[in-house]
């Protein structure tokens, strides 16, 4: 294993879509629940132990080797949204492309026949990671990160926040960062046994709500 490559997954300019999707915020903008640095914190806080959860605990179970196919289906089930799934699954088919020239690995060919529309984002980004030599606990890290850095970044955007302050916030998270990560790995480890239904299913009904406003939108920034 080469640590080294968990900064290449993480950087921001691995390109793998992430920048064209909001995570939520742009909805969260419009609706008025971010207005400045703090109700960011707070939206990211959110979104970490729920929706950061589920997709660290997939993406760590994926790095350990469960079935992937098993994997996506849970995730279908743990997103009700359409649009949300819509989402996720473009992040996965951009991620695969990007995973299959930096790490080109049988599993993630395998996958991408399974799955040519694309698969689940955290179910590619913890096969990814798998690919990469990397573990489990750096895969829930990997993704438990990418759930407010990209909310982040979009909020900076979207009302030209100080990136300074973005920034401090994400580095106020990062506690909160470690004990999510944390926990998806031992739930990860946990579903080697108890099967994929025990994986985390924490819920944030306004994202689902939001994204499915959003959806219909007839302008936006970003595509979720």
């Amino acid at each position: 294993m080469t640590r080294a490559a968990l900064l290449v997954l993480a950087d921001g300019r691995f390109p793998a879509g992430g920048h064209a999707h909001s995570g939520g915020a742009e909805a969260a903008v419009k609706a008025g629940r971010i207005t400045g640095a703090a109700s960011l914190e707070e939206f990211c806080r959110g979104r970490l132990h729920t929706t950061g959860l589920v997709s660290a605990s997939l993406a760590a179970a994926a790095a350990l080797g469960l079935d992937p196919v098993s994997l996506d289906e849970a995730a279908d089930a743990r997103t009700p949204s359409p649009a949300l799934r819509t989402a996720a699954r473009r992040l996965g088919r951009q991620l695969m492309r990007a995973a299959r020239a930096a790490w080109p690995h049988p599993e993630l060919d395998a996958l991408a026949r399974r799955f040519p529309k694309g698969s689940h984002q955290p179910v590619v980004l913890g096969l990814t990671a798998r690919a990469a030599g990397l573990g489990p606990a750096d895969a829930a890290y990997c993704s438990a990160y990418e759930s407010v850095s990209g909310p982040a970044t979009a909020t900076v955007r979207l009302l030209s926040l100080d990136p300074f302050d973005a920034t401090a916030g994400l580095a106020r998270l990062a506690d909160d960062i470690d004990r999510v990560a944390t926990a998806a790995a031992e739930a990860a480890a946990r579903a080697v046994t108890e099967g994929v239904d025990s994986l985390p299913a924490a819920s944030a009904p306004l994202l689902e709500v939001g994204a499915e406003a959003h959806a219909a939108w007839a302008v936006r920034l970003f595509a979720s």
